[in-house]
């Protein structure tokens, strides 16, 4: 995807970009309303064809950039052949645009179309399909809110969003998941049940890539499923993007995890980097050349390179050897090929939440006690690969109560040894606790709760209304694990 450059970094880029690939186009609107259309893609997947979902913007490119103080201005328009609606992820909007199917607004029917008008939240967020399977077939694209403060910056801003795919269909992909087992929780149009006749085979035929590592003696769950591909910005690395860059210039990097169930680690090898911002949120700086993303959330990475060259940008795969990722070319310099499958396999990822006990937030929450306090169990497992909250699918959930303005504290505890990322609508919420005492940790909308472990996040109930709350490992969404917080005036 096309970078956001700056003057300094334009003037590098220029001369690079005569001899880079063409690049798919942001669109940096100027003026309201925006256009979005959900729509089908094709794409070249190492050689070979495939026809996915996206959605298109109004110069043909996927994805929007707003400018400082810019509205969330958009009229949508579904082009599919079938219902969709689409979740605005890590924005508030009002409860009646955010685009959960039935919470309370309805599909979009082929052809329809809906206006969207709301105040936009500053960081890296992205929109996507709130119907589980479109968002496996690559329905999302990237929502890039720019603050002041960017605008003036003396760095070049880099956007990537990773994304696993398959040929299969991904109904095919859930049967073979589930072992062609019936999918629960899928009421309110969030997709419809598997064709479980093109199964290619049960749970106990598959390669489970993560089953080697193991906790406390017992063996985690690391992925559920291998994918054909994983995907930076719609590419592999046998064609990978290249983004004209300066010599010892400064990279933003936004970083956006869509995929449907692969948690990855952003290496930046060479390239010394800080971890500036979490879900669109600024916190105190981390340096590292590492850091681990889980599915529906952000990171944004600022790097110095350097010097010229050729600085590759990887998303590792936890629990196995599949990477992805983006070159940063400065004029000139020799690209190297890069392979998709690594010498070794990257670890579990953040299993003993060191990483998230690490952040702090730059703007906390108000200090102030809560007066709401829930605990939700998350459970489930492979065989049969069923996952719940407080023991329940969607189809029987529990919702959670909440008046406007409570503090509100959730505890999440992970039963179960697969890790699950939390995610909640219409609301940011701030890490607490990770089990080792009380912090003023990140501020969020997705949280990872890795195996065994329990982690403690606090909000303000906003908007009186229903709030969808789930897991955004898509398979386990689509299976059940989601109930709703209901916030009372």
């Amino acid at each position: 995807m096309t970078p956001i450059l700056n003057r300094r970094s334009f003037l590098a880029a220029t001369a690079a970009l005569a001899a880079a690939p063409a690049l798919p186009r942001f669109a940096s609107a100027q003026s309201a309303p925006l256009t979005l259309r959900a729509a089908t893609r094709t794409l070249d997947i190492d050689g070979r064809a495939a026809t996915v979902f996206g959605l298109v913007n109004g110069t043909g490119g996927t994805g929007l950039i707003l400018e400082p103080g810019q509205r969330f201005s958009v009229a949508l328009t579904n082009a599919l052949n079938e219902d969709t609606l689409i979740h605005w992820h890590g924005q508030i909007p009002p409860n009646l645009q955010d685009g959960v199917p039935g919470m309370p607004a309805p599909l979009l029917k082929p052809g329809e179309a809906r206006s969207y008008d709301f105040a936009a939240k500053p960081g890296t967020h992205w929109m996507h399909s709130h119907v589980p399977l479109q968002e496996m077939a690559l329905l999302a694209a990237p929502l890039i809110v720019r603050t002041a403060a960017d605008a003036k910056a003396d760095r070049q801003e880099v956007v990537m969003l990773l994304h696993d795919f398959s040929f299969k269909t991904p109904e095919e992909v859930m049967a073979q998941i589930t072992g062609g087992a019936a999918m629960g929780g899928m009421a309110m149009g969030h997709t419809g049940t598997p064709d479980t006749g093109k199964t290619d085979g049960a749970m106990s035929g598959m390669k489970m890539a993560g089953t080697d590592s193991t906790m406390s003696g017992m063996a985690m769950d690391l992925n559920d499923y291998d994918f054909d591909a994983y995907l930076t910005n719609d590419r592999t690395l046998s064609d990978p993007e290249v983004v004209p860059v300066e010599a010892k210039g400064r990279i933003r990097l936004r970083i956006i995890n869509g995929s449907a169930a692969t948690v990855y680690w952003i290496d930046t090898g060479a390239a010394a980097a800080r971890l500036i911002a979490v879900d669109g949120h600024d916190i105190e700086p981390v340096k590292g050349r590492r850091f681990g993303l889980a599915m529906g959330q952000r990171l944004d990475i600022e790097v110095d390179l350097p010097g010229d060259g050729a600085f590759p940008i990887l998303a590792l795969r936890e629990g196995a050897r599949d990477q992805t990722g983006l070159i940063l070319a400065t004029p000139g310099a020799t690209v190297p090929r890069l392979a998709a499958v690594a010498d070794t396999a990257s670890p579990a990822f953040d299993t003993d939440l060191a990483q998230e006990s690490a952040l702090r937030a730059l703007a906390p929450l108000s200090a102030k006690p809560a007066t709401n306090t829930q605990m939700l169990m998350l459970a489930g497992g492979m065989q049969p690969y069923l996952w719940t909250i407080n023991g329940q699918t969607w189809d029987t959930h529990q919702p959670i109560p909440a008046k406007s303005g409570e503090r509100v504290e959730i505890m999440f505890h992970n039963m179960s040894m697969m890790g699950h990322p939390m995610h909640l609508h219409g609301h940011s919420f701030q890490v607490v606790d990770t089990g080792t005492g009380r912090f003023a940790g990140a501020l969020r909308d997705t949280v990872f709760v890795p195996p065994r472990a329990v982690v403690t996040v606090a909000l303000d109930a906003g908007e009186a209304a229903r709030w969808m709350l789930h897991c955004h490992h898509m398979p386990h969404l689509a299976t059940g694990m989601m109930t709703e917080l209901v916030v009372k005036a």
